[in-house]
């Protein structure tokens, strides 16, 4: 690393932040732009709006028909102001909302009126609506600011759900209520029911909830409509919702859940990787009950039970290009029992990582709220567990067997947006050793624009004494720390990790700045730290202009740096970046980056690497959605015997397609290539290809098929499903997956040697699990 680029690169990074910000607030405020005040002058939004809700006593079908008499009693909400891409200005299009409630339902409605040639609706798969219009309500039932529902739909009445929790949003989150909508001759109009017991609220005779009506309308813009109004200006999202006031006598759910399921499943695999030609060996038909609990002990506290759980998935993760990875790749979690919830335990630093408890035969959860507190626990049996081993320049996963796993955690908001909290993980391994985390974090928001956080964890670490596991990986000849080896042979040791960052959240002015540290010796047994050993300063600064013209929402110029070095003082690596995100009409966001990096690997320094990537996506239409990201420029071939810089090349492109309302077609290619720059021959090139086809009978019953090639490995996946799902956690599933090798095979001339795709693999498998609410 020269010492020239070692100033020049925090030296550019200040001067360029100072510049942005002097800039920026050289500029009119969101409230004083001269343009914005001529457009909202004759229109006044609602500010902290409240909506008085009164019973009805008649009847309501969720139909999408809002005839029934039980509606005309209802509350009605209009005045909705826009959000994006105009902020504080009247929607282009007629909204009106309703609400009304039983003893068992809270009722919803919205009329809306557009063109009905315009309206964005497919039928779909439960929470596959977010690029069509759809409406919806954002409920804070506590009232403190601090977790939201969103419950939505799209005009045709398919379903989407998410959960916040101190605005970190969980879209795995499942909820049970009713929805219909209806297209008309003026735009469309939605019904909802939501049973009580679905929610969580507190016990008291009269509610006090706070939240909006949202909308949003994908035309030119995907433009969003609140009927709170949501100024930009203001980051604190929760400060500015509605109130909901009047609902009465009414319970939250403290109920009992059972939801037994039955999996049966036959696998095959080949016979011989040496006569590939001879078939599989199949195995015989196996068939497994399982049962899971839920149990409301109180309206606020949660008990989760499942015993012999089918923790498989139904859907197998997508590959990842990790050809030139010196890293263990993380992959999300899709298991629901593990889903749920999940956002109470995600912190700035992965300490938890669910997909490390990977084959529980019991597992347990407890998660509820005391008044501002909100705790979890989860605790379970693993059969198999995956033990990762973090390094500087490279990290391990290797399976270390049966384990006992548990999390409790604790998190205590305060104010708007604001908490404190606290969280232990504990790993015990059947064969000896295991992990601890003890951690506490925290967010507080020092006014609408400004806030600061940070985490600190402390961790100990006993290793399975069992060099074995780690034969062949290369780990004989490393240390780490006091001296500790990279082998697993029963030593004990502790570490720490710490992260603290603030930021400026605005319409037109953003920056942050954090600071992150792992020790040599730092690891998360239950959490996902793939590298330790390193510190690491960040800065972005980004600047919003928004030009009101017919071709752009709005311009989005950047700059951002990071520098990492080890405990010992030893820079890393150091890069400084400088793009443009520019946001155009028809749902177009374009991406132009400038990268410029030097790093130290294997002892050797790489200086003035550079690249250069653009990156676009456009949901320009309904039928089609595209986006490509290319990548160009050097790239550092991470051998630790032999690192070089090349020339690198990327390239993905994705979209869907829909050639009608219930046909999608989601097609991705991923390629990359790092050659040498002098001869031209590879490092390694290859792709992945991956097209996912799915067709939608009912809002009940699809079918879905997703066929992927992987370059690299030479393995083709042909995996077919068909699902029946009469609510997120009531469902029948039966499908199977199909693996292909390209393999070697003999001919009659021993010198006749030919490869061809052999079936290495095969599943069959059905799944069926029924929920009881008692």
């Amino acid at each position: 690393m020269t010492p020239r680029f070692n100033r020049f690169c925090p030296v550019a990074l200040c001067f360029l932040c100072c510049f942005f910000s002097t800039y920026a607030l050289a500029q009119p405020s969101a409230d004083t732009d001269p343009e914005r005040l001529s457009r909202t002058t004759a229109f006044t939004p609602n500010l902290m709006p409240s909506l008085s809700v009164v019973p009805t006593t008649e009847a309501i079908i969720v139909d999408g028909d809002l005839t029934d008499r039980g509606w005309l009693q209802a509350a009605r909400a209009g005045n909705f102001s826009e959000n994006f891409p105009d902020n504080l200005a009247e929607p282009p299009i007629g909204i009106e909302a309703r609400m009304t409630y039983d003893d068992k339902h809270l009722y919803i409605a919205y009329v809306i009126e557009d063109d009905p040639a315009e309206i964005r609706a497919n039928l779909s798969d439960r929470d596959q609506i977010w690029r069509d219009d759809y409406v919806g309500i954002i409920l804070d039932t506590n009232g403190d600011g601090q977790q939201t529902y969103f419950i939505a739909a799209n005009p045709l009445g398919v379903q989407g759900d998410t959960r916040s929790l101190n605005g970190n949003e969980d879209s795995n989150f499942n909820l049970i209520y009713s929805s219909e909508g209806r297209i008309t001759e003026t735009g469309y109009q939605v019904e909802f029911a939501i049973p009580f017991r679905s929610l969580r609220f507190p016990q008291q005779d009269v509610q006090t909830w706070r939240g909006t009506f949202w909308i949003t309308h994908p035309r030119d813009s995907r433009n969003r409509y609140s009927w709170a109004a949501i100024d930009d200006e203001n980051a604190c999202f929760a400060c500015q919702l509605g109130a909901f006031t009047g609902i009465r006598g009414v319970q939250s759910g403290s109920n009992l859940e059972v939801m037994p399921a039955l999996v049966g499943a036959q696998a095959a695999t080949l016979a011989s990787r040496d006569v590939p030609g001879a078939g599989l060996n199949g195995q015989r038909f196996e068939a497994e009950p399982s049962l899971a609990v839920k149990y409301g002990i109180t309206s606020s506290l949660t008990a989760d039970v499942t015993v012999n759980p089918d923790f498989s998935q139904i859907e197998a993760d997508a590959d990842q290009i990790d050809v030139n990875s010196p890293f263990a790749l993380a992959f999300d979690e899709q298991r629901p029992f593990f889903q749920e919830g999940a956002n109470l335990f995600d912190t700035f630093l992965e300490t938890v990582y669910t997909r490390a408890i990977n084959d529980p035969s019991l597992a347990a959860k407890l998660t509820g709220r005391f008044g501002q507190t909100d705790v979890g626990y989860i605790g379970a049996r693993d059969l198999t567990s995956p033990v990762l081993l973090p390094f500087e320049e490279s990290s391990r996963l290797i399976e270390g067997g049966a384990s006992f796993s548990n999390i409790v955690r604790a998190r205590h908001s305060f104010g708007e947006n604001s908490y404190l909290g606290a969280m232990v993980t504990d790993r015990r391994m059947d064969r000896g050793g295991g992990g601890t985390t003890v951690g506490i974090d925290g967010l507080k928001r020092l006014s609408n624009n400004y806030l600061i956080g940070g985490q600190y964890v402390f961790s100990t670490t006993s290793e399975i004494n069992d060099p074995t596991l780690t034969d062949g990986l290369g780990l004989d000849d490393l240390r780490f720390g006091d001296g500790y080896t990279g082998a697993l042979d029963g030593e004990t040791f502790g570490g720490h990790a710490l992260v603290i960052g603030a930021e400026r959240e605005a319409r037109i002015w953003n920056t942050e700045v954090s600071y992150e540290q792992i020790s040599p010796s730092f690891r998360a047994d239950l959490g996902f730290i793939g590298q330790n050993n390193a510190r690491r300063l960040n800065a972005e600064q980004a600047f919003v202009l928004f030009p009101k013209t017919a071709f752009v929402d709005r311009l989005i110029p950047f700059v951002e740096g990071q520098s990492e070095w080890n405990f010992d003082g030893v820079q890393k690596q150091a890069w400084l970046a400088a793009g443009i995100n520019t946001q155009l009409k028809r749902q177009t966001e374009v991406l132009l980056l400038y990268v410029r990096s030097q790093q130290q690997f294997a002892g050797l320094d790489f200086n003035g690497m550079q690249f250069v990537r653009i990156n676009v996506n456009s949901n320009f239409s309904n039928p089609v959605q595209l986006g490509f990201n290319v990548r160009t420029g050097d790239g550092l071939f991470l051998d630790p015997d032999a690192p070089e810089v090349g020339q690198r090349n990327d390239v993905s492109i994705w979209g869907t397609v829909r050639p009608t309302s219930r046909l999608s077609i989601q097609p991705r290619f991923n390629f990359q290539r790092l050659e040498d720059r002098g001869t031209g021959e590879a490092f390694f090139s290859g792709y992945i290809a991956r097209a996912r086809v799915n067709y939608q009978f009912t809002r009940r019953l699809f079918v879905r098929t997703v066929v992927q090639y992987n370059d690299f490995a030479e393995r083709l996946e042909i995996d077919p499903l068909v699902t029946y799902k009469i609510n997120p956690f009531s469902a029948f599933y039966v499908g199977s997956t199909h693996d292909y090798l390209n393999l070697p095979r003999t001919g009659f001339d021993a010198d006749d040697l030919q490869t061809r795709f052999f079936a290495s693999e095969r599943q069959i498998f059905f799944k069926f699990q029924y929920l009881f609410r008692m």
